[in-house]
């Protein structure tokens, strides 16, 4: 029953990766009128770096599908690790009412890495 609430949970995860990745790309979730203006600054401070946004897109979209195969979750963890600490960081520091679900989605990555603690530990040895 965990197996398969954590392979509901990952695929939820790495489809809303997949799923920021190609926005990323195509653009195609408006942006809110009432963006709070540390967002607007913040976004628009991203878009100066010009390589920026298209590697953090790639990022996601091979992280969010490396976690939805579970002989690949271990890895695409560790790819989308990064980017969720830069998720959190915003959350916390620009736009705290999106806390909730960030804490949410970093439950689930944690939990992906504790269930793969054995492949990581490889990487330490």
């Amino acid at each position: 029953m965990k197996n398969k609430i954590l392979n509901v949970l990952s695929i939820l995860l790495g489809l809303l990766m997949i799923n920021g990745g190609l926005n990323k790309f195509f653009e195609y979730i408006p942006v809110p009128d009432d963006l709070p203006e540390a967002m607007v600054k913040l976004n628009a401070s991203l878009m100066e770096i010009s390589w920026l946004i298209p590697l953090v897109a790639f990022a996601e979209l091979v992280g969010g599908l490396l976690i939805l195969i579970p002989k690949t979750r271990a890895l695409g963890a560790l790819i989308v690790f990064p980017i969720m600490v830069g998720i959190l960081m915003t959350s916390i520091i620009n736009m705290p009412e999106g806390l909730p679900l960030t804490l949410i989605l970093w439950a689930v990555l944690l939990w992906i890495i504790y269930e793969n603690r054995k492949k990581y530990l490889a990487l330490l040895g």
